[in-house]
């Protein structure tokens, strides 16, 4: 079982279960005691805790997105940094990562949705790069899609301000190597831009169904971006509106240069498409062209491929020379040489003489004159009619205008009729034309007379449902199913009619039209208004004298538990939960821990063995003359003993003797046993 699981981080975060582990840190949901909400926490992992160089990183990610708010970014609510243990606070998504969404639909996304969430993706990269954050690693697999179709942006687990300078081709840029600009995996300076090419890859992933480059090895994938243009999104699938394929090749750029400047202006491109899918940005192709001349920095490597055409956004092309054509017989269709003749051909005299030749010109003037009669009448009733070019009429701009006012404008319409087609969900007015069969600015023939309109039904709305009495997790359920947010934790008060736990009011209020995501705020009730009460001292009083109290009090007896105590008279109560002086509500439990009073079979302690002590001892050499031997035996052991000591210059000798209670100390001297001395060691 994970360690963390269960436990409660400064007595406030309980970590309920692991989500997810990533490079460097695993993803928990936790409840938070002090909001009573749910919340995502990502813990430095434990292998890199000791690392100081993973440690900054972690926590340079921390006060990175700890700047960031935004509806499209995760947001962020606490941080916390000890010598043990660091960790981020953050929202918890009810949702799933936009690759898992594109792998539900197969991959691909229609080109309404794709531009959906690449909107959203820009926004909140615009308000990253506005505070100087660079994300570094934008790709299906940190983009989190919600119930209510929004998105938000996730793990700035290699975020780096922007004065961050340069980048290496790490192992966090292998991983996601597919989605990586080229100046980041020639480990060159990066900026905003960057972040633009990966979200372009993103919006191409979305339009096609497949990744821009593929390889066998990371490196080789790397390679490709630095050095290789992709097949252009609509040879891929030939239904993607021009433009939306210019906007994501411009984003692409092997150049930074030639990318967007930033996030904001390539969202107003994507603004302008969703108003007019027909418009025309006209971008030069020669933006695209990867071999245009790089910084002396860069790797000059370079890659040929061949298609079949090429278009702005389009990759490169090499013509390459026709192939010689050989031919078989050369003479084969050469006329034929005439036959010469010589001398002796005199036979030739000998023919008969041609006629005149006119009556043969009259003949081939009158079967000329005929195929001219003939051509002419051709001309004039077939072939003209043939090399005619068809009458073709221009198609009205109607997208961005209002169907009523465009219905009724025959000079607007002219010879068209408009088509009410279907009636879709947009952030577009109400009413208002966003998408147009045939596209305007076309040309179209005599046979086409209707122009279908696709129309704004107006942003999402969602009524406030009924949530008068409902319990309150149920509501929480509701509105979040609906495409709503429940404001969390809810307001708490006192009511006298409605049960605890459920709804007493809620704004807006029932039936009020909402955008999705909008917040509802509930009141809750706590039930009757219950009066608090200091909780009495029950410690020292026998068990029915506590009952008896806890009765008095309005409270509710609870457990009661025995034990022995040396200390605590039989039947008397040794601790109580909760403790007295608390304020507790009337009817709280109340347990009791009650004396048994000693332990019979519990040995009474041994007396503590007595502590040795040290004494000084002086022995008296005035009766000795000369030079004398000293020794002295305790308990027939020597504990002092010292040779020629002269009597006359030494009158006493002193020493040391360790012992515990009461001993005698037999002196000897020159071997004599001279005197006993009594010691007692316990006295002070």
């Amino acid at each position: 079982m994970d360690q963390y699981i269960g436990k409660l981080l400064d007595n406030r975060y309980e970590i309920l279960e692991l989500v997810g582990t990533g490079g460097m840190a695993k993803v928990y949901k936790a409840r938070c005691h002090r909001l009573n909400r749910l919340v995502a926490i990502k813990i430095l992992r434990e292998d890199l805790s000791q690392d100081a160089e993973f440690r900054r990183r972690f926590h340079d990610e921390s006060q990175a997105v700890a700047m960031l708010s935004h509806p499209n970014i995760v947001a962020v609510y606490d941080v916390s940094r000890s010598s043990e243990l660091e960790y981020i606070v953050m929202e918890l998504i009810d949702g799933i990562t936009l690759k898992q969404y594109m792998q539900k639909k197969g991959n691909k996304l229609n080109w309404r949705e794709a531009l959906h969430f690449i909107i959203q993706i820009t926004k909140a990269l615009g308000h990253a790069h506005s505070r100087g954050i660079i994300h570094r690693d934008i790709k299906p697999h940190n983009v989190m899609v919600l119930r209510d179709g929004s998105v938000k942006v996730a793990d700035f687990g290699i975020a780096r301000v922007a004065s961050g300078g340069h980048s290496t081709l790490t192992q966090e840029a292998l991983g996601s190597v597919h989605y990586i600009s080229p100046e980041q995996a020639r480990g060159s300076h990066i900026d905003n831009r960057s972040d633009l090419y990966s979200t372009g890859v993103v919006l191409y992933e979305m339009l096609t169904g497949r990744l821009p480059f593929e390889g066998d090895t990371p490196v080789s994938v790397a390679i490709q971006h630095i050095n290789s243009i992709p097949l252009s999104p609509r040879e891929l699938e030939p239904s993607i509106p021009e433009a939306l394929e210019s906007i994501t090749m411009k984003a692409m750029a092997p150049n930074p240069d030639n990318r967007y400047l930033s996030a904001d202006d390539m969202l107003a491109d994507l603004e302008e498409f969703r108003k007019n899918p027909s418009i025309n940005f006209d971008y030069s192709a020669a933006e695209f062209d990867p071999e245009e001349e790089l910084d002396d920095d860069r790797t000059q490597i370079r890659t040929v491929h061949a298609a079949s055409s090429r278009s702005s956004g389009e990759r490169r092309y090499e013509e390459e020379p026709a192939p010689r054509r050989s031919r078989r017989y050369e003479d084969d269709y050469a006329p034929r040489r005439g036959r010469r003749y010589d001398e002796e051909d005199d036979d030739l005299d000998e023919l008969p003489r041609r006629g005149p030749v006119w009556p043969v010109i009259l003949a081939a003037a009158a079967v000329l004159l005929f195929v001219v009669l003939m051509f002419s009448f051709l001309w004039n009733t077939v072939i003209a009619k043939m090399l005619e070019q068809p009458e073709t009429y221009p198609v009205p701009t109607l997208v961005g205008r209002l169907y009523e006012d465009v219905k009724g404008d025959n000079e607007l319409l002219g010879r068209f009729k408009l088509v009410e087609g279907e009636t879709v969900t947009d952030d577009a007015d109400p009413g208002t034309i966003i998408g147009q069969t045939p596209e305007a600015e076309s040309s179209v023939g005599e046979a086409v007379t209707d122009i279908t309109v696709t129309i704004s039904g107006g942003p999402k709305v969602i009524p406030v449902p009924d949530l008068d009495n409902m319990e309150y997790n149920q509501a929480y359920r509701m509105l979040q199913e609906l495409g709503l947010t429940p404001v969390a934790p809810p307001t708490y008060e006192d009511h006298e009619t409605v049960e605890k736990g459920h709804i007493i009011s809620y704004t807006p209020m029932k039936g009020v039209p909402l955008s999705p995501g909008a917040e509802v705020h509930m009141v809750v009730s706590r039930g009757p208004k219950v009066e608090e009460i200091e909780m009495p001292e029950l410690l020292g009083k026998t068990q029915t004298e506590a009952e008896n109290q806890i009765s008095l009090y309005k409270l509710t007896p609870g457990k009661t538990e025995s034990q022995h105590d040396d200390t605590v008279e039989e039947g008397k109560v040794i601790s109580q939960y909760p403790l007295a002086g608390t304020k507790v509500e009337e009817g709280t439990v109340v347990n009791l821990l009650v004396s048994l009073g000693p332990d019979p079979d519990k040995k009474p302690p041994e007396p503590p063995a007595p502590q040795p002590s040290t004494k000084t001892q002086t022995i008296n050499l005035a009766a000795f003359d000369g030079l004398v031997s000293v020794r002295v035996l305790m308990d027939g052991v020597q504990v002092f003993g010292e040779d020629n000591i002269d009597a006359n210059m030494e009158p006493s000798v002193e020493f040391e003797v360790t012992g515990t209670g009461q001993k005698e100390l037999a002196v000897y001297i020159n071997g004599v046993l001279d005197s006993t001395i009594p010691v007692d060691f316990d006295a002070p």
